[in-house]
């Protein structure tokens, strides 16, 4: 295997310059440079990336956590991290914590063990003190998705709060009075926002949101379905569902099937979250979808900043209501749900629909938005 040294007696350049080369600094001539490089590729030299990272205090490697490698979001989201960090000169080592604060808060050890540049972490509750201790000692570090109040990180994810008026606008128009939502674990924020969400965007059309209408679930496809088996128990069962997730929705989705009942003749469902697979589904389900890649780009950007002494602001992208069947039929020309000449399932993106007369949205927790 060829050394520096083989590099630096082949391009005729003392070893400081070859080094100088493969560290892009800008005091290289460029014949010298041209030099270089040609004999790298010519001897297949790999630069020791661990000695490397012992002379420059770096390893070029971001530490991603993300909370479900199975929901096909954070699937979605990872790539994306992926994809952009190796665009910026980055590796990615990837934790998945399964929903679980104490998985989490292993991956995060191990990472800050192998001396990653930064970390990207979604977080899967509001109270790790190891998140809050690598904050404090200053380790490079931005919120994903999720967040921990009180943790002074950017964050990087999407607004839902219109889309979800939206939803609310479009389940109004075709008809629900009595709508039930599916929400995710109240300890991270993500699953509290939606709900308060929700029930903002009912009370502007003077619909209650009952306690027996919130059914706790943990953003997994069986509390999706165990809540939803309790909804339909009830004396007066909703006539609409909205899971705050998309795994939760697939568990309703069963749920609903296990009765004997039809989506959205009988109860009506939408979820937040959307992912290829609802197209397929039977009816083709309506969503929220979230901006996944431009999160995760984002994110990246955001983490690199930071890590390269840039200031990096919080980022909130607009999410949007994708119209399909499971709400019901619109009864508009062209609307989600309808097929064409082709067979396949039509979607549409919902315009912005503002219910009159509405009253104030309640603040966002304190997020910066990106003023880029």
């Amino acid at each position: 295997m060829a050394s520096i040294k083989d590099v630096a007696a082949a391009a005729g350049v003392s070893v400081a310059t070859v080094s100088r080369v493969l560290n892009a600094h800008p005091s290289v001539s460029a014949d010298a440079r041209t030099r270089v490089l040609a004999a790298v590729e010519a001897l297949g030299y790999r630069p020791n990336a661990v000695a490397r990272s012992l002379r420059t205090d770096q390893t070029h490697t971001l530490g991603l956590v993300i909370s479900d490698v199975l929901n096909p979001y954070f699937t979605e989201l990872a790539r994306s991290v992926e994809e952009e960090a190796r665009s910026l000169g980055y590796s990615v080592i990837i934790g998945n914590a399964d929903e679980r604060p104490d998985l989490q808060d292993h991956h995060v050890r191990n990472l800050l063990d192998r001396r990653i540049d930064g970390l990207l972490v979604s977080p899967t509750d509001g109270g790790s003190p190891l998140m809050l201790d690598a904050a404090r000692a200053g380790t490079p570090m931005v919120f994903v998705d999720r967040w921990i109040p009180g943790v002074d990180v950017p964050v990087v994810r999407a607004d839902g709060r219109a889309a979800v008026q939206d939803l609310v606008c479009h389940l109004h128009r075709l008809g629900h009075r009595r709508v039930a939502i599916i929400a995710g674990p109240a300890a991270t924020t993500t699953g509290s926002e939606r709900v308060e969400a929700f029930r903002a965007a009912l009370a502007e059309f003077g619909l209650p949101l009952p306690d027996v209408y919130i059914g706790q679930g943990d953003f997994q496809a069986a509390s999706g379905r165990r809540v939803t088996e309790g909804f339909l128990d009830l004396p007066e069962p909703p006539d609409a569902v909205f899971a705050a997730d998309n795994l939760m929705a697939l568990g309703a989705l069963d749920a609903v099937r296990a009765r004997g009942l039809r989506v959205p003749d009988d109860i009506a469902l939408a979820a937040f979250d959307d992912i290829p697979w609802f197209v397929h589904t039977d009816p083709p389900v309506t969503a929220i979808a979230q901006p996944t890649g431009e999160l995760g780009r984002a994110a990246v950007r955001a983490l690199v900043d930071r890590i390269e002494g840039r200031p990096a602001a919080s980022v909130a992208l607009a999410a949007r209501l994708v119209v399909r069947r499971s709400c019901g039929e619109t009864g508009e020309t062209g609307a989600a749900g309808e097929t064409g000449q082709t067979g396949q399932t039509e979607e549409r993106a919902s315009p912005r629909l503002v219910p009159a007369p509405a009253s104030p949205t309640p603040p966002l927790p304190p997020v910066q938005r990106s003023t880029t």
